[in-house]
């Protein structure tokens, strides 16, 4: 059986969401895998939403190991070392040894995986763009797609590597952002700067508010294609690259009509 190692701060509905869309995809046999582990940097009683996200793992009867990346960063001075992350690291993976997997997935962890780890374990992230394109937060790429009046975006899943947001893509799908209703909203945008819209309208623009709504439909239909796709073997990662079936080296899979499907409607 396919094994995914889970990473999750837990911090909002979201994270739980996204592991109760995946619990119920392997639980349909729609996605034959299973979850080996959960891993959290929150304790219990660090925050509501956490404790809401580990009853939740906890009602699974799925491994919960938790360590505190807030504790152990103040824990002995820690905080005023820059080789705290490190050290964290490392206490983390002595703790998810013997913890077997195949994958392991950051869905909603909330700290920059370091070096070490993403040298010994395969990890992939979501990021909320297409391949080559921008980077940062989904708020950051969203301003320079509208600043760059880019034509379309996209999502993907990647390898996590030591520089963040720049590992090779493992899968992804694109969407335009022309076209309906995506038009009358650019034509609104004439003649203005992207420092003007942020100003008087910030994220309630309506161009912002539907490229995030068309992004944010693709997000959990692609995390799902994806474990599939590398449980079924159509797209596999070794080295540090991502390889085809037959173990060709590829820019990633393209599962644009698989998504399009699934968010059909």
């Amino acid at each position: 059986m396919f094994r995914i190692g889970w990473f999750s701060t837990g911090r909002d509905k979201a994270a739980r969401d996204l592991l109760l869309a995946v619990w119920n995809s392997i639980g349909s046999g729609h996605l034959k895998a299973g979850i080996s582990f959960v891993f959290s940097n929150r304790e219990p009683s660090e925050d509501a939403e956490s404790d809401l996200f580990f009853d939740m793992v906890r009602g699974y009867r799925l491994p919960l190991i938790q360590l505190s990346s807030r504790r152990f960063q103040t824990a002995g001075g820690a905080y005023l070392s820059p080789e705290w992350r490190l050290e964290y690291d490392r206490e983390a993976m002595k703790r998810l040894d013997g913890y077997n997997h195949d994958i392991c997935i950051l869905a909603g962890y909330m700290l920059i995986v370091g070096p070490e780890m993403c040298r010994r374990y395969t990890m992939i992230n979501l990021h909320p763009a297409a391949p080559g394109g921008p980077t940062g937060t989904w708020q950051e790429v969203i301003w320079k797609l509208i600043e760059s009046a880019a034509e379309q975006t996209g999502v993907m899943m990647h390898l996590v590597t030591p520089e963040l947001d720049k590992g090779p893509p493992v899968a992804y799908c694109r969407f335009p952002i022309r076209g309906a209703p995506f038009d009358s909203y650019w034509n609104e945008l004439k003649s203005r700067s992207v420092d003007s819209i942020k100003a008087e309208e910030g994220e309630g623009n309506r161009l912002f508010i539907t490229i995030r709504q068309y992004g944010l439909a693709r997000e959990f239909p692609l995390i799902i294609a994806t474990l599939k796709a590398l449980s079924e073997g159509k797209v596999r990662i070794g080295e540090g690259k991502v390889l085809s079936a037959s173990g060709e080296v590829i820019a990633g899979y393209d599962l644009t009509g698989e998504i399009n499907e699934a968010v059909k409607g």
